[in-house]
C-alpha cells in the first residue's frame, strides 16, 4: 500500500467518523426535542440537516475517488465498499432525526390524545445501537458489532408494542387519530435508526471477516 493511498484512507476514514458524529448530534437533539415537545428546537434539527447531506456527499466522492485512482484489492476494498454503504446508513438516520422533528412541530399543532407514550427506552436503545456501532468501525470491533445486531429485536419488540398501545388508543379516540399516528410514527422512526445502527454493525463484521451477514438473523443467535 503506497504512503499516498494510506493517507487517502485514513481522510476517508476520519470523515465518514465525523458523519457519524453529526448523526449522532442530530439523533440526541431530535429525542430531546421530543422529550420537551420543543418545536423551536425541532426547527434547527430540520433547518442543519443540509449539512448532514452535503458531508455524506463528500464522503461519497472520496469513496469514487479512491476507487478510481488506486483500484483498491481484497481488505482495502471491502473497507471502501462498506464505507460507501455505511455512509448512506448514517445519511438515513439523519433524515429519520429530521423525521421525528417534523413529527414534533406537527403534534404541536393537534389537539392531544389522552395516551401517554414512553419513548425513553426505546430513544436510549436506539442512540445506544447507533454510538456502539461507531465505536465498532474505530475500533474493529466485531464483538461489539454482533452486540448491535442482537439489540435490534429488543427495538423491534418496544415498537410492536407501542403499535399496540396506539391501536387501542384509536379504538378509544377516533376522533383523535392524527395525533395518535404520529405518535405511532415517532416509535417507526426510532426503530429506523436502530435498524441503520444494525446496519452500519453488520458492515463491520463484513470488513473484519469478509463475510456478508445481511438477510440471515440466525447467526447472531
Amino acid at each position: 500500500m503506497s504512503i499516498h493511498f494510506q493517507r487517502e484512507l485514513d481522510r476517508l476514514k476520519r470523515n465518514v467518523l465525523s458523519l457519524g458524529a453529526m448523526v449522532e448530534e442530530s439523533v440526541r437533539l431530535a429525542v430531546k426535542a421530543l422529550e420537551a415537545r420543543d418545536t423551536d428546537l425541532a426547527q434547527k434539527i430540520i433547518d442543519a440537516d443540509h449539512k448532514i447531506d452535503e458531508k455524506e456527499v463528500e464522503v461519497e466522492e472520496e469513496c469514487l475517488k479512491i476507487l478510481a485512482l488506486h483500484q483498491p484489492v481484497a481488505v482495502d476494498l471491502r473497507i471502501i465498499s462498506a464505507i460507501i454503504k455505511i455512509n448512506n446508513d448514517l445519511e438515513r438516520v439523519g433524515d429519520e432525526a429530521v423525521n421525528i422533528a417534523e413529527r414534533v412541530i406537527t403534534m404541536a399543532k393537534q389537539s392531544p390524545a389522552d395516551i401517554r407514550i414512553d419513548y425513553n427506552l426505546m430513544a436510549e436503545k436506539s442512540e445506544s445501537m447507533l454510538k456502539r456501532s461507531l465505536d465498532a468501525i474505530v475500533n474493529l470491533d466485531e464483538d461489539l458489532a454482533y452486540k448491535v445486531c442482537l439489540d435490534d429485536d429488543e427495538v423491534d419488540e418496544m415498537n410492536r408494542s407501542i403499535y399496540d398501545q396506539v391501536k387501542l388508543a384509536i379504538k378509544g379516540e377516533p376522533d383523535r387519530v392524527a395525533f395518535l399516528i404520529n405518535l405511532l410514527l415517532v416509535s417507526r422512526h426510532l426503530e429506523r435508526i436502530a435498524d441503520h445502527a444494525t446496519n452500519i454493525a453488520e458492515e463491520v463484521i463484513y470488513i473484519i471477516g469478509g463475510v456478508i451477514h445481511r438477510h440471515n438473523p440466525d447467526i447472531y443467535k
